[in-house]
């Protein structure tokens, strides 16, 4: 399954396994986010109602993208400025397009057990 999401004011075409660099997002390596922006989504020549869809990602690194050179001159007028900028980005790796309910469903399951676990325990 694919989607098209927006984030950062750009549009990405991901499917499970896809890794992306965005516009700098919160959070560290190893931490996992949600792409809930999604355009559109599908899977081969069929098109799934995007909003049911969620988009989850885990973040690889918070990184620099390549310098931009700005380079400014006025003819005959001995003006001249250079100036370099990077922009920050995030690199993720996309892993699961999917319905809202599967996704939604998996993680609460989990920690409904933990409590139980630990109130067992403390019993």
């Amino acid at each position: 399954m694919f989607a098209i999401v927006r984030t950062g004011g750009k549009q990405y075409r991901v499917a499970a396994g896809d890794k992306i660099a965005v516009e700098k997002l919160a959070g560290e390596a190893g931490d996992k986010v949600t792409l809930g922006d999604v355009l559109l989504a599908g899977e081969g020549a069929d098109i799934a109602d995007a909003a049911k869809v969620v988009v989850s990602a885990e973040i690889i690194a918070q990184a620099k993208s390549e310098k931009v050179v700005v380079f400014k001159k006025r003819r005959r007028h001995n003006y001249r400025r250079k100036n370099g900028h990077r922009q920050q980005m995030t690199l993720l790796r996309i892993l699961a397009v999917g319905d809202e309910k599967k996704a939604a469903k998996k993680p609460a399951a989990k920690k409904d057990e933990a409590p139980a676990a630990e109130a067992g325990e403390a019993a």
